[in-house]
C-alpha cells in the first residue's frame, strides 16, 4: 500500500516541478537542474533511504542529491546493508548525516568500517558505533580515529577493554584527547592512584579524565584535604563527584544537609562510603529525605549508615518496594522490614523475594507493584492509602488510578 502511495505521488512532485514546457521556457538550465536534484532527493530518500515524506521534504532542504549520477547515492546504501545496517539503520544514519550518500566507499567507508570490524565492532556493534557518533563518517581515519585508538591503547592494557570504553562513548574515536589525556592521567599518577582506578576512570567516565588539567588538579587537591587517600577504592570516585562541582555548589549542599540535620562529620562519613550521594542536585536531597524520614521514618543514621540510599529513585524504586513491604507485613507474611536492606538489593532478588513467593497469597501484588514502578498509580497519600485497603481486602485483585 504504502509503495502504491509513493508511486502516486513521486509523478506529483515531478509535475509539480516540471509544470509545463511552457514554465520551462523562462527558467534558467541552472534552475532546472537544481528542481531535477530536488525531486530526484526525495523520491531516492523516500524509496532507497526508508524516509518519510516528511523526513525526505526537511533532508532535501539541506541535501541535494545529483539526479544524473543515480548509482552513487545506491551502491553507499548497498554498502551499508552488506554490513548489519538495517532499513531503520539506514534511515537514521541518513536523517543525522545525509552527506554519507556523497562519500567514497573505497577511500572513505570501507577503510573505516574494516578498521573498526578489526578491533571489535562486528555484526550489528558496527551500525550501533556509526549511528553513536556520526562523525566516524567525517573524519579522518588515520589522522583521527587510529590515533584516538592509539592514544586509549596506552592506558588500557586490554582491547576488551578498548572495546568497553569506546561502546559506552563513542565520541572518544572522533576525539583530540592525546595531549590531554596524557597530561591529566600524568596527574593522577604522580599523586599515587593506582593504574586500575585510572582505567575505571576512563572506561566508566571518560569526560571526567578529559577536563581542563588544572580543574583535575584542584580536584585532587580537595579530594585529598578531606582525608581521602589516593590509593583508597573511593578516591577516584570522590574524585569524579568532586571535578562535577565547584567550591560553591560542595558548599550549598553542605547546607542542605545541615538543615535536614546532619552534622558536617555525619556528611563527610557518608560521602567517604558512597562519594556518589553528594553528587545529586539540592532537589533531589530535600524530596529523598523527605520520604525517607516521614514516609518510612527512617533515622537519620539509617542514612549516614546507607548513604546509597541518597541515589535511589523514589518512584520507580523505593516508593513501590516500600508499599509491597508495607502490604506483606500488614498480612504478616513478613515479620519485619529491613529497610534498608529491602531497598538496596537488585531487582530480580527483590521481586522473586518478596513478590514471586506471594503470589497465591496476596493476587494482584506483581501488578500493584508494577503500577507504581511505570507511574500509572497516584503518589497521593490519600490514593496510596485507598490502593493499599484494596489490594489487603483480597477480594479485587488491583486497579490503576487514573
Amino acid at each position: 500500500m504504502a509503495n502504491h502511495f509513493f508511486k502516486n505521488i513521486f509523478p506529483c512532485i515531478r509535475l509539480r516541478f516540471l509544470h509545463s514546457s511552457s514554465t520551462l521556457s523562462s527558467v534558467s538550465p541552472s534552475s532546472t537542474t537544481a528542481i531535477s536534484s530536488s525531486s530526484f532527493t526525495v523520491e531516492f530518500l523516500v524509496n532507497s533511504c526508508g524516509l518519510s515524506l516528511k523526513s525526505a521534504l526537511s533532508v532535501s532542504n539541506k541535501f541535494q542529491l545529483n539526479h544524473k549520477t543515480p548509482q552513487k547515492p545506491q551502491s553507499v546504501i548497498q554498502f551499508l546493508k552488506s554490513h548489519h545496517f538495517s532499513d531503520i539503520h539506514v534511515a537514521q544514519l541518513i536523517v543525522k548525516r545525509p552527506q554519507v550518500l556523497n562519500s567514497r566507499i573505497h577511500n572513505n567507508l570501507k577503510p573505516k568500517f574494516d578498521y573498526l570490524v578489526k578491533i571489535g565492532f562486528e555484526g550489528e556493534l558496527l551500525p550501533h558505533i556509526i549511528l553513536s557518533n556520526i562523525d566516524i563518517t567525517r573524519v579522518s581515519l588515520a589522522s583521527q580515529i587510529k590515533q584516538s585508538v592509539q592514544c586509549l591503547r596506552l592506558f588500557l592494557d586490554s582491547d576488551e577493554k578498548l572495546l568497553m570504553a569506546v561502546k559506552r562513548a563513542p565520541w572518544l574515536l572522533s576525539q583530540n584527547m592525546k595531549i590531554l589525556l596524557k597530561q591529566n592521567v600524568d596527574v593522577l599518577v604522580k599523586e599515587g592512584v593506582p593504574a586500575h582506578a585510572v582505567e575505571w576512570l576512563l572506561i566508566s567516565h571518560p569526560r571526567s579524565i578529559l577536563q581542563n588539567p588544572e580543574k583535575i588538579i584542584d580536584a585532587v587537591n580537595s579530594v585529598k584535604a578531606l582525608g581521602f587517600e589516593t590509593t583508597d577504592t573511593m578516591f577516584i570516585q570522590a574524585f569524579r563527584v568532586m571535578l562535577q562541582m565547584s567550591e560553591s555548589t560542595w558548599k550549598k549542599k553542605i547546607e542542605v544537609m545541615n538543615s535536614m540535620g546532619f552534622s558536617e562529620d555525619e556528611i563527610l562519613k557518608a560521602f567517604k562510603k558512597c562519594p556518589q550521594c553528594l553528587a545529586y542536585s539540592e532537589e533531589n536531597f530535600r524530596k529523598t529525605l523527605d520520604f525517607y524520614f516521614n514516609t518510612m521514618k527512617l533515622e537519620p543514621q539509617t542514612i549516614i549508615v546507607h548513604p546509597a540510599l541518597l541515589g535511589y529513585s523514589i518512584e520507580k524504586r523505593v516508593r513501590p518496594r516500600y508499599h509491597v513491604l508495607k502490604v506483606l507485613e500488614s498480612k504478616k507474611l513478613i515479620k519485619g522490614i529491613k529497610k534498608p536492606k529491602q531497598i538496596a538489593i537488585g531487582e530480580k532478588n527483590f521481586r522473586d523475594k518478596y513478590i514471586d513467593q506471594f503470589i497465591d497469597e496476596v493476587p494482584g501484588l506483581l501488578e500493584f507493584y508494577l503500577g507504581m514502578k511505570e507511574g500509572k498509580s497516584s503518589v497521593l497519600d490519600g490514593e496510596e492509602k485507598k490502593q493499599l485497603i484494596l489490594l489487603e481486602s483480597r477480594q479485587i485483585t488491583f486497579f490503576y488510578c487514573e
